[in-house]
């Protein structure tokens, strides 16, 4: 792209990579989290750095990419460059009223669990069969402001941030063994994530009542298998414990290990068409499941009288920030 005086003109899509390198430290977790392939970041990387005379802006160390003092001067500008774009980005999509494209949710893993299996099982407010709603599992909020995701659920709402939240719903959880099995062995998380609630709230089962940790996983995919093979028990979300015929309680749901969760949007996307259709699924599922999510039915079972609809409910209920 030339600008008019004949001179090579600042690509966005070059500056974003630039400013993705920087902050993740290579071309493989810059192409990670932007969704490209290592060899395009590399010629977006070398296209940005062509502009400026050619230069490297990175130093190439053995643990990867370090910006030098040409790349460290170039920051400031790319950064404000990313806000302006990425602000007319996020005014652009609130005003569009086209119901299709990819609305990218980040999730935890329960969350992510629950949405995912019920994305075949949308009569009560289905999305638009042009929206493709893309699921990314990770226990750290997604920085919307970036558009690092359209909107966020997570366990715990942030404190702060130009941000639209609302409380969609909450998990119970017990705890969870094969049945017919006994013995005090636990599966838990690991050591690295031992402030997860349910982690403490084990650990403070074990120091009361003794017993001995079995396994220690990261996932709850993992420690799912472990209690279904009957290596100990361990906590789990009522919706996926109950629907498993492989398990029963061990003791009821416990209220201090009830997870509440929250979607949280930019206040710039919060009445994007595609946006929102997602945001009133999500509702619309947490209303159709409660008593799934709260442990007095299984998952996907109707109530004797049969499922109700449920309500389409605003963003704005119950809204923070």
């Amino acid at each position: 792209m030339q600008s008019t005086n004949g001179s090579a003109a600042i690509d966005w899509d070059n500056a974003r990579v630039f400013l993705a390198v920087a902050r993740h430290g290579s071309l493989r977790a810059a192409g990670r989290a932007l969704g490209l392939s290592q060899p395009t970041i590399g010629r977006r990387l070398a296209a940005f750095e062509a502009v400026f005379g050619g230069p490297a802006l990175f130093d190439r160390l053995p643990e990867g990419l370090r910006l030098n003092a040409a790349g460290e001067a170039l920051l400031p500008a790319a950064e404000e460059l990313e806000d302006a774009a990425l602000a007319l980005e996020r005014r652009h999509a609130a005003v569009s009223p086209v119901l299709s494209g990819t609305v990218r949710v980040s999730v935890g893993e329960w969350a992510a669990r629950f949405l995912a299996g019920n994305l075949d099982r949308t009569s009560v407010t289905p999305l638009p069969s042009g929206i493709t709603v893309e699921l990314v599992e990770s226990q750290e909020t997604a920085n919307l402001a970036r558009r690092e995701a359209d909107l966020a659920v997570r366990h715990h709402p942030p404190e702060g941030g130009d941000l639209y939240i609302a409380k969609i719903g909450t998990f119970a959880a017990a705890v969870y063994r094969r049945t017919g099995a006994d013995g005090d062995a636990w599966v838990t998380y690991t050591e690295e994530q031992a402030h997860y609630p349910t982690a403490q709230w084990v650990q403070q089962r074990l120091r009361a009542m003794g017993g001995s940790i079995a396994l220690r996983a990261s996932n709850m995919a993992m420690q799912l298998a472990a209690i279904r093979a009957g290596a100990g028990q361990g906590i789990l979300p009522c919706f996926v414990g109950d629907a498993d015929p492989l398990l029963e309680r061990v003791v009821p749901p416990t209220p201090e290990i009830a997870a509440d969760y929250w979607v949280i949007v930019h206040r710039d996307l919060r009445r994007a068409a595609c946006v929102r259709a997602v945001i009133d699924w999500m509702q619309a599922l947490f209303v159709r499941e409660r008593e799934a999510l709260a442990g007095t039915r299984p998952l996907g079972v109707s109530p004797r009288r049969g499922r109700t609809r449920a309500p389409r409910r605003q963003i704005e209920d119950g809204a923070k920030g």
